[in-house]
């Protein structure tokens, strides 16, 4: 049976003299890296060095070359021009093919699991790693279970992968990795789906890996992430090298205007944008006793020009409640009411009617059609509710699609490029395009900066300031409360399905935040 030990995987170095030196010991040297793709330079002269036992983090807005450069390094595309070195292989490293890759000692674990759910966890680890048709579970099962305890993962080798929460999948994946031999240790957005209690499972474990000498490059949008577990960042822009830095001398409003290529005077006063807090005082939008198949019921009111948003941890409800609100869940109670006026919400066309938009949480599946054009992706909205029987003229939908593309700054070749090649951040840009074009009096943002650069996270923020102070009313969600706290004048704190605060004014805080999540905060009734 190939690769598979007879004992857990006993890692580089164990005295503290060797933890010293390892980190001056280079694993991976990147030199040049070119990669050309029709009409697009996606990296250009790229340098890149990870050293044994490091925490690197790969930073850049989308578009920066940060997942081309991991791809190149991984196999997925071959380079153009430039020199891949691993440490332990005399000459230039052979990395055709992802295969080649893992040869190397080069392991990947994505933001997407992609291990077999439906199978234990010691298949997962163990699955095509064997010699022959006839496999020892058993022995691999025993195996497992040792590599599990040396990592201190909270799994069962005989457990079924499903049945562990994300956090411990992807830790599998990572013991799967490091007991193939790794010496650079790839993660991909592996934070992203993750809450706070998760992300600390996550972090231990990387830290402990970084004690055995692994090398890991660490590729996150999550600034707070990168420097609470990091050692070194590069910093890529527009396919190129801005540079690299020890995190302790790279402050972070330094890194997002590296990122973005700003000076730093363009963002002063960025950690303290201004709230919107409305002075209307009329009521857009009013539920008593709302629920549906994935909702408790629950009482939720918005007023004109209004900023208030849902908080609380992954699984908390969120997510469902906004989805109740404009009738994407199956409603089963409830009293709704849309300036004033009894109305009946049971579905997302007849909250359109009602002047209700919604970006969901999840762009790839409920937002975006990927094969569509930008163009008809911005107007689909628009001509659903104007039925498909009056179907918009050519001129018309161009002209919408040139004005949106302008107004919200969407990088795309044309307006009749396919949305699933844009990056993430312009892809949400187009689905607030859709939005915007029907010019809603409400607007449920879910997630609307999951996943994308920091530079169009800043462009979202002032864009919902913004669309509040032209008396729009918008309920914002964010997995982080720092963003919450800069857009939203009124917060609805959620645990375990159910509201349990509300927070306005002085508030307003971190503190608050999290002491009401946990059952401590102020209740209003």
């Amino acid at each position: 049976m190939e690769n598979i030990r007879d004992e857990a995987p006993r890692l580089f170095y164990d005295t503290t003299e060797g933890a010293a030196r390892m980190q001056n010991d280079v694993v991976l040297t990147m030199r040049g890296i070119s990669k050309l793709f029709p009409g697009t330079r996606a990296l250009d002269n790229v340098d890149f060095t990870l050293r044994r036992g490091e925490i690197h983090a790969l930073m850049g807005e989308n578009g920066a070359g940060k997942s081309t450069l991991i791809k190149v390094l991984t196999g997925v595309y071959g380079k153009d021009a430039g020199s891949i070195h691993i440490e332990g292989i005399e000459g230039e490293a052979p990395i055709h093919s992802p295969q080649d890759a893992q040869n190397a000692g080069i392991s990947t674990v994505y933001q997407e699991i992609t291990l077999c759910p439906n199978l234990t966890v010691a298949e997962n680890m163990f699955i095509g790693r064997t010699d022959g048709a006839i496999v020892n579970w058993k022995d691999c099962e025993k195996k497992a279970t040792a590599i599990l305890e040396s990592l201190n993962i909270p799994a069962r080798a005989k457990q079924e992968l499903s049945s562990c929460s994300l956090a411990v999948q992807q830790m599998v994946a990572i013991g799967r990795a490091v007991d193939m031999n790794c010496k650079v240790l790839v993660l991909d957005e592996p934070t992203s789906s993750l809450d706070e209690q998760e992300v600390s499972m996550l972090f231990k474990l990387m830290r402990d890996l970084k004690s055995r000498g692994v090398g890991i490059v660490f590729v996150t949008h999550f600034l707070e992430q990168v420097y609470e577990v990091s050692d070194r960042i590069t910093v890529l822009r527009n396919g190129k090298l801005v540079g690299e830095y020890p995190v302790a001398e790279l402050p972070q409003l330094e890194l997002v205007a590296k990122m973005m290529g700003k000076d730093l005077n363009d963002l002063e006063g960025l950690e303290k944008a201004d709230r919107h807090t409305s002075a209307a005082t009329e009521t857009v939008y009013e539920a008593e006793g709302l629920s549906s198949t994935a909702r408790r019921p629950f009482d939720f009111r918005i007023r004109r020009g209004e900023v208030n948003g849902f908080t609380g941890l992954l699984g908390s409800g969120r997510s469902e409640s906004v989805r109740a609100i404009f009738g994407a869940d199956r409603i089963t109670g409830g009293k709704v009411r849309v300036r004033g006026k009894a109305v009946k919400i049971t579905n997302p066309h007849e909250a359109m009617k009602h002047g209700i938009g919604y970006l969901p949480e999840d762009r790839k599946r409920d937002g975006i059609i990927a094969d569509l054009s930008v163009r008809d992706n911005i107007i689909l909205a628009l001509q659903v509710m104007r039925g498909f029987f009056r179907p918009m003229k050519r001129s018309e939908m161009e002209a919408f699609a040139d004005e949106y593309i302008k107004e919200l700054n969407i990088k795309t070749a044309s307006q009749n490029t396919p949305v699933g090649s844009l990056s993430g951040g312009n892809q949400q840009k187009v689905i607030l395009a859709r939005w915007l074009l029907t010019h809603p009096d409400y607007l449920i943002l879910d997630e609307p900066t999951r996943g994308i650069d920091v530079g169009t996270k800043l462009e979202i923020q002032r864009l919902v300031l913004k669309l509040a102070e032209e008396n729009m009313s918008v309920t914002f969600i964010s997995s982080e409360i720092e963003e919450m706290l800069r857009t939203c004048s009124r917060l609805i704190v959620m645990r375990d399905g159910n509201t349990v605060g509300e927070l306005t004014g002085d508030e307003l805080t971190q503190a608050h935040v999290m002491e009401t999540i946990a059952g401590g905060g102020v209740q209003h009734g």
